[in-house]
């Protein structure tokens, strides 16, 4: 990977990866830093990657490093309120989906926003997080039937 490719990785990326962490973390700053480090990483491993896995390479640097984060402070919670800069509405759909994924472990959270919301392969989650892609399957087929267990509650129809 040239600088170029770098740089472009940046542009291309930098949003995405920041959008998983903070919508996993729901802490700003934690997921600043946490995005910053992983761009860190892939700078200081730029000659090692290739430039067709340097999304996946970065996805799984941030994944490692929420993770770490998450069991080194125990922040497993989301917030309710998002952090400026994001384009969610605050509509009360949006607040149940968000309480929705709250109830979900870390696991299974990060499946559906890297399935869900970044689009990515059962494989290339599997490569990201270290789970076989059978496990991969079960765990988000089971995340997906406890989401539509408590949006579809009573409590929380619209």
């Amino acid at each position: 990977m040239l600088e170029k490719d770098y740089n472009d990785c940046v542009k291309l990326y930098a949003d995405n990866v920041y959008r998983f962490i903070v919508k996993n973390l729901g802490h700003s700053e934690d997921s600043k830093d946490i995005v910053q480090t992983a761009f860190e990483k892939l700078w200081i491993n730029k000659e090692k990657v290739e430039v067709t896995s340097s999304k996946s390479y970065l996805f799984t640097i941030a994944y490692n490093l929420m993770i770490d984060h998450i069991r080194k402070n125990k922040r497993v919670v989301l917030k309710e309120e998002m952090p400026e800069g994001i384009n969610f509405t605050k509509s009360n759909s949006g607040r149940i989906l968000n309480e929705a994924l709250s109830t979900l472990s870390e696991t299974q959270r990060s499946l559906v926003m890297l399935k869900d919301y970044e689009g990515y392969s059962y494989q290339e989650i599997g490569e990201i997080t270290g789970l076989n892609e059978s496990q991969v399957k079960v765990y988000l087929h089971r995340a997906r039937l406890q989401l539509r267990e408590y949006i579809v509650s009573p409590e929380n129809v619209i």
